[in-house]
């Protein structure tokens, strides 16, 4: 009898362990997650429209470009980088964000804007 509750006791052990860690990897994304809500709830006080380039207006080129942006809590933007979309208008967006101004709120958060850049003809 002894034996078989070592080995009862061997098998739910794994299971255990497998519970702790589900927990953990919860509580994880729920807490990267937050900060991810608190940027969508950023809002934009002031949107500076993008200038084309030279090269890019003489192509007549067209598209959005996703800039991921750092904000401090006053709302100012610290940081900028094209993170997809025309290369060609990736410096004309990251330009225009960088003056942008966004809402206040807590503390500094990394969020994700689109710059479009439409078609002229």
């Amino acid at each position: 009898m002894e034996f078989i509750d070592s080995c009862l006791t061997y098998i739910r052990a794994p299971r255990v362990f497998l519970r702790v860690m589900q927990t953990a990897v919860l509580v994880l994304l729920v807490a990267l997650a937050v900060p991810v809500i608190a940027a969508q709830e950023r809002g934009i006080q002031l949107r500076v429209t993008p200038a084309y380039t030279k090269l890019a207006g003489h192509m007549k080129t067209s598209g959005t470009v996703r800039v991921e942006t750092t904000v401090d809590a006053q709302g100012n933007v610290l940081d900028v980088k094209a993170i997809s979309g025309n290369s060609i208008l990736a410096l004309a967006a990251e330009s225009a964000v960088r003056r942008w101004q966004f809402n206040s709120g807590k503390g500094t958060v990394k969020m994700e804007v689109d710059v479009t850049f439409p078609s002229s003809e």
